[in-house]
């Protein structure tokens, strides 16, 4: 059966980005006709052209009210353009956006990739909500990266239509690196060959957590004078994040293939306040990098004792301690973690995810 699919994202970079260019190339191998609607910038439209897949310029800011109106409205001329016969919202804004210009009309397919409210407090979260709440009957179904982030969902009353569909790494482009794969990545990028190198790949934003990575950097210095960070990423943070930062720490900007950063590292480190289930992890444990990180719905579903270190979120001594742990041991601790990531890494093959995914959209018609 030939389906009409029509993606859309507001997100043009990084993990969001990287998923729905994925999604697209794998159904258009199907043979159903795929557009993807976003902004006509970023590295998504590169992508798509690239993949041959059809891109329609949608202009969409970040913020949830901002040009919202106008938004809609250019969301439905595409829609009246394509006709398509599912539409699949990502992120919170297309989310938005999406159900308010179709109202069920069409199968519409919503995946959060982390839920609206966790990016707001106070009354603001309240409002989110209470709109996705109410929102819910508005998608046949909600796609959800991980069972935490269905538990979430469930635990603030979006209780029908969630569907789990966990995120997977291509294990074909994310391969084991080894000991020559690190020294030709530190060569590349500069790093020195017997580096002590923590890395964290990830948008410079709050979510992220780069801010309490950096008030934790110290306490790593103190326990382990040779350690490195580098910060692999951009975003509104930026200025803020380098003028707070302490000894040893590097801005690399972002990168279109990060995974020379996972070869040359040591362990990846994920501060995050809150994540749907990261992509980022799981391309390091495909590189044999164990993970160091908060203990947060979404790396709790990945990161095991045996592949890193999970601490209570928030704790900054716990942080420190996890990752110099792993930059001062000389007996092998992280590359032994490392080893075993790559091994579980394989339960999350992207191909199962594709997989499901085409599944649940044949399914919603």
């Amino acid at each position: 059966m030939t389906i009409s699919v029509l993606h859309v994202s507001q997100p043009v970079e990084a993990g969001v980005a990287a998923y729905v260019s994925a999604a697209a190339a794998d159904q258009a191998r199907r043979g159903w006709r795929v557009t993807v609607a976003c902004p006509p910038r970023g590295t998504l439209p590169a992508r798509l052209a690239e993949q041959g897949i059809a891109h329609a310029a949608w202009e969409s800011a970040r913020s949830p009210v901002r040009s919202c109106k106008d938004e809609t409205v250019a969301l439905r001329r595409i829609l009246d353009e394509l006709e398509p016969d599912v539409v699949h919202l990502h992120s919170a804004k297309a989310g938005l956006v999406g159900r308010l210009a179709i109202r069920g009309r069409r199968p519409t397919l919503f995946q959060p990739h982390g839920w609206s409210w966790l990016a707001c407090r106070g009354a603001t979260a309240r409002t989110a909500i209470a709109w996705e709440r109410a929102a819910a009957r508005w998608a046949a179904a909600i796609v959800c990266v991980g069972e935490g982030e269905a538990r979430a969902g469930a635990a603030q009353g979006v209780t029908s239509r969630l569907v789990v569909v966990r995120n997977g790494v291509d294990l074909d482009h994310f391969v084991p690196a080894g000991i020559e794969a690190q020294l030709r990545a530190r060569a590349d990028l500069g790093i020195p060959a017997h580096a002590r190198l923590a890395v964290c790949v990830g948008r410079l934003t709050r979510q992220k957590g780069q801010d309490l990575l950096l008030r934790a950097w110290p306490r790593v210095l103190r326990a382990c004078p040779e350690a490195e960070l580098v910060l692999v990423g951009d975003g509104e943070l930026q200025a803020e994040l380098e003028s707070s930062a302490p000894a040893g720490v590097r801005f690399a900007g972002p990168s279109a293939d990060v995974r020379p950063w996972y070869a040359a590292c040591d362990v990846l480190v994920m501060p995050s306040r809150w994540e749907g289930l990261p992509l980022t992890a799981l391309e390091a444990m495909a590189s044999a990098r164990p993970v160091v990180g908060f203990a947060i719905p979404g790396l709790t579903e990945v990161v095991g004792e045996e592949t890193g270190a999970l601490v209570t979120a928030g704790d900054l001594r716990g942080l420190a301690h996890a990752l110099a742990s792993r930059l001062s041991s000389h007996d092998g601790t992280a590359w032994r973690e490392g080893q075993v990531a790559a091994l579980v890494s394989k339960e999350f093959d992207a191909r199962v995810t594709m997989e499901t995914l085409a599944g649940v959209t044949a399914a919603v018609l």
